[in-house]
């Protein structure tokens, strides 16, 4: 295949048809069901009664970290800064999530003019009745890696809770609110990484998670950290020529044992 051109993929969607916020229980969602060429629709709680017996479903357990950051300029200029990917000293995100002291991240910058290399930015924040002074300078201009620092020990994704902000998908055009710590998380979200939430897997509640054992559909769980990458908009009319971003996948000898099995 050569060719799939991105105007056969392309729809309006308005934005008052986007649901900015989630509903107060998630498996009240809607629930659109396709089979042999026929659409129709039910409610997400209700996904048992559509699952072939006998399979088995992939959990994706990765759990979204504060990856936005501020940091305020002594002339008021604010940084925003966006974790990426760890770079140093570990490009592995579940080692990079419990280094202590400092890290380097490739982040994207915004108001980056306003910030020059050279230029140490800082923060103090408090946890558990201490206060923490945390320093971010530019290490890598071009590849745009940020050097973050901090004082007390702290592992980076203690530190990154208190520090940073859930970076909402853009099209929700909305800032964060306390409620999407929890809301934008799946229920079963375990390993801290992601920039991003698996969003195909909001709607499972604990209920329903149940209601799956219960009629013998056997579950998986593995690691995928997905990336900010998830968010950028495709610009060319051949889907090929797009260059997909990386993502960080952990899967376990006991996944691979579990689904050769069930074979």
């Amino acid at each position: 295949m050569q060719e799939i051109k991105l105007s056969d993929y392309t729809y309006d969607l308005p934005d008052e048809r986007i649901a900015k916020f989630p509903l107060p229980k998630r498996d009240e969602s809607k629930l659109q069901v396709y089979r042999q060429g026929q659409i129709t629709h039910d409610i997400f709680k209700n996904i048992t009664d559509y699952l072939p017996k006998n399979c088995t479903l992939v959990f994706n357990n990765t759990k979204v970290i504060p990856a936005r950051i501020h940091f305020q300029k002594s002339t008021g200029a604010i940084i925003q800064l966006f974790l990426l990917h760890p770079v140093l000293p570990t490009s592995v995100i579940n080692l990079a999530m419990e280094v202590t002291q400092e890290c380097v991240w490739e982040c994207m910058i915004g108001n980056r003019k306003r910030w020059k290399k050279g230029d140490i930015l800082t923060q103090n924040i408090s946890i558990e009745g201490q206060t923490i002074e945390v320093k971010a300078e530019v290490y890598d201009e071009e590849k745009n890696h940020v050097k973050l620092s901090w004082t007390n020990g702290l592992s980076f994704v203690n530190l990154i809770q208190s520090l940073g902000q859930i970076p909402l998908p853009p099209y929700l055009n909305r800032e964060a609110e306390l409620a999407d710590y929890d809301t934008y998380q799946t229920v079963y979200s375990e390993k801290k990484g992601a920039v991003a939430a698996p969003t195909a897997g909001l709607h499972f509640t604990d209920e329903v998670l149940q209601n799956i054992e219960k009629q013998g559909i056997k579950q998986e769980f593995l690691t995928l950290h997905v990336g900010a990458g998830t968010f950028q908009p495709i610009k060319v009319e051949n889907i090929i020529e797009h260059k997909m971003h990386n993502e960080q996948i952990v899967i376990s000898k006991q996944n691979i044992e579990n689904l050769l099995a069930n074979l």
